[in-house]
């Protein structure tokens, strides 16, 4: 996805885990961070209580929500996505993408991956990688003094 781009849909998933939402629900009143995921990535094992400070520090001003991207044949088996959610403690809703629908509409290739979009839905920053909880939030802070204007 290029800077700027609208947010995909958030169709087609293969369950929802934590609640569902749309696209139009989360457009209008805050930013919102999508993060993909997945139960083999070790990286994204290590970031997620980073991800769960983050979420709860900026829960009133930021949507958070996860995606689940299978790499391989093993992390489709969906109670093994729920004990893993469970474990990390993943509270936001988390769209469990086994057919890829949603990571190929943003065209994501990592896990981790965030995608930052401003109040109106349009992608901000992207970063892959375990690393970069600093420029993520300083990514996300400059986006949310934006919508406070």
């Amino acid at each position: 996805m290029k800077l700027r781009a609208p947010m995909p849909e958030l169709t087609g998933a293969t369950e929802w885990l934590n609640g569902q939402v749309t696209k139009e629900e989360l457009l209008g009143e805050k930013p919102t961070l999508i993060h993909f995921w997945s139960v083999s990535c070790g990286l994204c094992k290590e970031a997620m209580p980073n991800v769960n400070d983050f979420r709860d520090r900026h829960s009133e001003q930021l949507n958070v929500i996860a995606v689940h991207m299978p790499r391989s044949e093993k992390d489709l088996d969906i109670e093994q996505v729920k004990a893993v959610a469970e474990e990390h403690g993943i509270s936001q809703p988390i769209f469990v993408d086994n057919k890829h629908t949603l990571t190929d509409a943003f065209e994501n290739e990592y896990v981790p991956a965030y995608y930052v979009f401003d109040k109106e839905g349009n992608l901000r920053h992207f970063q892959a990688g375990g690393g970069g909880m600093k420029m993520l939030e300083k990514r996300v802070n400059r986006v949310l003094g934006e919508s406070e204007k």
